[in-house]
């Protein structure tokens, strides 16, 4: 356990960023499942995905390569639907 003040405080911050983190993470996650299924209007689901994976990275929850590398998977699995 922590002994000195910031220390504590430091783990309070931690504990917040790490849950607001999380739920960034999952938003652009749940949208990548649904565009794997093909549930809903794929349309407006891949725009959703690439703002949603674009905002994470510009906030450094991924890297920028990850996110590059997962709107590629998008692109090859919508190539792949359209053949």
């Amino acid at each position: 356990m922590p002994i000195l003040k910031s220390a504590k405080k430091k783990m309070r911050k931690d504990k917040k960023r790490t849950i607001k983190n999380e739920k960034l993470v999952k938003a652009y996650q749940d949208i990548f499942k649904k565009i794997k299924k093909g549930k809903g209007d794929l349309k407006k689901l891949i725009q959703d995905f690439y703002s949603k994976v674009d905002k994470v990275a510009k906030k450094k929850v991924i890297h920028k390569n990850k996110a590059n590398r997962l709107k590629a998977q998008i692109n090859k699995l919508i190539r792949k639907v359209k053949k």
